[in-house]
């Protein structure tokens, strides 16, 4: 059974709960709709910084009484940030909800951010950043979203710049949380095995919030980009990207099927020509990142110097062909298998529904139960696989970011069979079979 209420209070606090009385668990989370892409530039990094603040004691507690609670009760808290949401999340026995609860509440509204604090947990996100500077797989898809959105919000890292970081004071950054923790962005989610008395003392600490004006979130449009990164690395690390939909769009379900079939495990066109049948790589796939009215679609790929061009020229065989030729029934059946299992499988995690609850309320898009979420995907048919293919890759639009003992822009063009922006891109017919 899956049946979900939703409770919103005067000031715009949504409420979400899930009843899932066989389980002797609830996950709970505190979701805020707000991340790196609400930051002005001189402002880049705060929601990070914040959830890292949230952590470091409140008015009555230390950070290491914060961490003994959730430990006495056996239970876990986490958080994170990204460039559209910020959540703050827990878990635990029926029992001891209420205290999960409690431990939450006074991270989330009375976190001290003592001048002190900051000033440490500042050396710890630096070394934050460095760590994924110096990983080459991460370091490639970040200067490809800076370069495909550039001039956006969403160009910048979640994670800030140690320019903007060091004017961060502890004062500051109370007062950018108070300005973007607003009720309305703010949604409370519960999924699992708990009393109602938890929603309504939900309900009574989050009532306390007060109303105010949301800012408005910036426009960002996608642009073909190419970014090139020297760096001592064995392999180069490579994203091929194109356009593609937004988190709410009608098409969602379809973009996961194209993306299965095309690199969504071993059994994909991509892993099957490119690592199986040629040998060119270790790691071949592709991912999507869909925002609230943008997105991108990307391939990646890690190869060495000597067979890159090989490897970026059997992408543009495999993608192409995949335009001429469409995918077969067997090829569909097995993803929409796939999907069925992952949907399955995954909702029997407490965390997994609370998860899902929230991200579809911030999305604006319905809550979708099991049924009804293999029921989309059983709709998806070859032509609108095959349609959005051909709304996707479209090589005039490509973008693409290396890492590594790059070569020249001239030499990538050429591997991928497209010309500068300014010229008309070549189109020679693929070799499928």
């Amino acid at each position: 059974m899956y049946d979900y209420q939703m409770k919103t209070l005067p000031n715009g606090v949504r409420i979400l709960s899930e009843h899932i009385p066989s389980l002797s668990s609830a996950a709970l989370g505190i979701w805020v709709s707000t991340g790196s892409r609400d930051e002005r530039s001189t402002e880049n990094g705060a929601a990070h910084f914040i959830e890292h603040m949230l952590f470091k004691g409140t008015e009555t507690l230390s950070a290491a009484q914060l961490a003994g609670r959730m430990d006495a009760i056996g239970g876990h808290v986490n958080a994170f940030t990204s460039k559209e949401l910020t959540c703050f999340h827990a878990r635990a026995l029926k029992s001891h909800l209420h205290e999960a609860l409690d431990i939450l509440c006074n991270m989330f509204f009375d976190s001290k951010f003592d001048e002190n604090d900051v000033q440490m947990e500042r050396g710890v996100i630096l070394e934050e950043i460095g760590m994924y500077q110096d990983d080459p797989a991460d370091l490639v898809y970040e200067r490809h979203s800076a370069a495909i959105y550039k001039g956006s919000p969403l160009a910048r890292p979640i994670l800030g710049k140690r320019s903007t970081l060091e004017k961060m004071t502890g004062e500051w950054l109370k007062n950018y949380k108070n300005s973007h923790y607003l009720p309305s962005k703010v949604v409370v989610c519960v999924a699992g095995s708990f009393e109602e008395s938890i929603l309504d003392e939900i309900a009574d600490r989050f009532s306390s919030m007060e109303p105010g004006s949301p800012l408005k979130t910036k426009p960002a449009l996608y642009q073909p980009a190419l970014t090139l990164k020297r760096k001592a690395t064995e392999q180069n690390h490579l994203v091929v990207g194109f356009p593609s939909l937004s988190v709410s769009s009608d098409r969602r379900f379809t973009l996961q099927v194209l993306s299965s079939i095309l690199g969504g495990g071993m059994s994909s066109r991509l892993f099957q020509e490119i690592r199986e049948k040629r040998g060119l790589c270790y790691s071949v796939y592709t991912s999507g990142s869909c925002y609230q009215d943008t997105g991108n679609f990307t391939i990646y790929t890690a190869s060495n110097k000597e067979t890159e061009q090989q490897a970026l020229s059997a992408i543009r065989d495999v993608v192409d062909c995949f335009l001429q030729e469409g995918i077969t029934a067997e090829e569909l059946n097995r993803v929409r298998e796939m999907s069925k299992a992952s949907v399955l499988m995954g909702m029997e995690s407490n965390t997994a529904h609370m998860n899902h609850m929230a991200r579809s309320v911030l999305s604006g898009i319905p809550i979708l139960t099991p049924d009804q979420i293999i029921s989309a995907y059983d709709a998806v048919t070859p032509e609108d696989v095959l349609q959005l293919a051909r709304d996707t890759f479209r090589w005039e639009q490509v973008s693409f970011s290396a890492v590594g003992k790059v070569a020249q822009e001239e030499e990538y063009r050429k591997a991928l069979n497209v010309s500068a922006p300014d010229c008309i891109p070549p189109q020679t017919p693929p070799v499928c079979g």
